[in-house]
Parts: structure tokens; C-alpha cells; sequence
């Protein structure tokens, strides 16, 4: 059992929970990543692009070479009952055919909207298909999404940066926008159980992302079906948030994260502003289906 701090106050020093690489929506190689969490001494990182394990070799890799280890995941879209969800599986096994497939669709998914999206957007605005291509780093292994269009309009001189482009025509509230097709959370949780992983719901309360945000019945009918943890330590979440989700995850004996949500230049946010503590990723480490990349879990602490 994990003695969780349910403090207020986010952990001074541990692991990273939450990054993106050029596997997604990142702009930083997946060694740069490493390096970086290295080089603020870290004492781990994740990587969890959007739905892709794409980069776990090179993470892997850069982890032994580095001797910074590394929690392998994937940050899921998913949708409940209207709401959009995000959802961390750590750990797990990558060739379970159920998470395999909730991939494999959700990226074609993503890949017809994002093209849905620039057809609408060329017609007021100076970019086209190989504008958002030429943003995708990794070929056919990145997860195209709206970053990368965002990214494109930025190159055509329409936007000085990627967030002023999602304050703008990028924003889920501007005419352009085409919703994603998603799987539900339960079948996420299902999915990531099935492959011997760890579920936690990503910053659940930030109000930015959502007009509406999960409920306290929405969680707890996922903590049920066998949702293991809650991201809490997030840039998006203030002090009420954090001890609603706090107060949730101590009645029913969750894990809590905490991750930067970084994205290389993509976002202002900075790898190691959020962190989790060392017993959480031990805890993580045991329930998870595979090994530790870069160190042995024996070594941890």
C-alpha cells in the first residue's frame, strides 16, 4: 500500500509524469527529453505521447545510455458522456490487441479530422495539407494532430506562437473545429487493464479544457472499473481542484501524479514543474506489466 502525503503541496523532487515528444505533439526528440529530465536531476521522466508507444525504443535507449530511467506510457483521448478526457496508461504491455486497436483507430481518427480541419482553414487562411505535413517530425509514426496545424499557420506568419494559435482559429471553440472520434473512458480503463496497465486520469480538473468538467460520480464510476489513479499535481489545477481530487483519492486509496504536461517549445510549460514521489512510481513500477526502462526497479530510491 502507498502512504500517499495528501498535503496541498505538490512533491519537491521526483519523477515527471506527464511529457510529449515529436512522436505527438512535442517538439524535442525523445533524447533531448531524457537528457533534459538528466539534466535538472530528475529522478525519472514518462514518456506519454498520444496514443502511440511510437517512442519507447528511443526512450528506452536513451535511458540505458543516459543511466536517467524511464516510465513508458501513452496519454489516451477519450470522452465521457460529452466530457473530453485524457488519461495516462503507464506500463503496460504494447502488443495487447485490445489497446493496439483503440489506437490504431483513434490515430486514424485523428489523422481524417486534422485533414477535415484544414480543408475548412484553407479557405480563409495561407496553409494546406504538406504546410501541416511538413510540422510532423517522426513520418508516419507522429500523431498528427491540431498542434501541427497550429504549428503550420505559425510558419505562415498567421500566429507568432503555438498557443496564440489554440487562442485563436486551433481553439475548440472556433468555427474549424471537428471533434476527434474517441473511445469512452471504460473502455480505456478496460483496455489498459487487459494489457497489465496503470490508469490515471490526466488533469481532470483544469477548466481550460473542458466547459465541463468530470464529476466526482463520473471518477468514482471509473474507479470501479478499476481506474488505479488521478493526476493532481498539474499547472492547470488551483487549490480547490487539487483538494477535491486529493479528497477523492483518499477515499478510495488512488494513486496521485503529478506531471508538467510538457511539450518541448509547443507550451510555456517546463519539464519538472509537476512531479510525483518516488513510492507512487515504485507503486506504478510493481502493478505494470513490463520493466523499468534504463534501471532496474530493484534500484529504485
Amino acid at each position: 500500500m502507498v502512504e500517499t502525503d495528501f498535503s496541498v503541496l505538490p512533491p519537491k523532487s521526483g519523477w515527471d509524469l506527464h511529457c510529449h515528444t515529436v512522436f505527438s505533439d512535442g517538439t524535442q526528440s525523445v533524447e533531448f527529453m531524457v537528457h533534459e529530465a538528466w539534466r535538472r536531476m530528475l529522478h525519472g521522466v514518462a514518456i506519454t505521447d498520444h496514443d502511440t508507444t511510437a517512442g519507447w525504443t528511443a526512450a528506452q535507449e536513451a535511458a540505458e545510455r543516459l543511466g536517467e530511467p524511464v516510465v513508458r506510457g501513452t496519454e489516451i483521448t477519450a470522452v465521457d458522456d460529452g466530457v473530453s478526457v485524457h488519461m495516462l496508461a503507464f506500463q503496460y504491455n504494447p502488443r495487447s490487441q485490445h489497446i493496439s486497436r483503440l489506437f490504431a483507430d483513434t490515430r486514424k481518427a485523428r489523422l481524417e479530422r486534422t485533414k477535415k480541419m484544414v480543408a475548412l482553414i484553407s479557405q480563409d487562411y495561407p496553409i494546406d495539407w504538406d504546410d501541416v505535413l511538413a510540422q510532423v517530425k517522426e513520418g508516419e509514426r507522429t500523431t498528427i494532430g491540431r498542434p501541427h496545424i497550429a504549428d503550420a499557420l505559425v510558419a505562415a506568419g498567421v500566429y507568432p506562437n503555438r498557443s496564440a494559435a489554440f487562442a485563436g482559429i486551433v481553439s475548440t471553440r472556433n468555427r474549424y473545429y471537428v471533434p476527434t472520434p474517441s473511445p469512452t473512458t471504460h473502455e480505456v480503463v478496460r483496455a489498459v487493464g487487459e494489457a497489465g496497465g496503470v490508469c490515471v486520469i490526466a488533469h481532470a480538473g483544469d477548466p481550460m479544457r473542458n466547459r465541463r468538467l468530470l464529476s466526482d460520480a463520473q471518477i468514482e464510476t471509473l474507479i470501479d472499473e478499476g481506474l488505479d489513479g488521478l493526476e493532481v499535481w498539474h499547472r492547470g489545477h488551483d487549490e480547490f481542484q487539487r483538494r477535491r481530487l486529493l479528497g477523492i483519492a483518499k477515499r478510495h486509496d488512488l494513486l496521485v501524479t503529478g506531471g508538467s504536461d510538457w511539450h518541448g517549445a509547443g507550451k510555456p510549460n517546463v519539464l519538472g514543474e509537476c512531479l510525483t514521489d518516488d513510492d507512487t512510481v515504485k507503486e506504478i513500477v510493481a502493478r505494470g506489466a513490463i520493466s523499468l526502462a534504463g534501471v532496474d526497479a530493484a534500484n529504485l530510491g
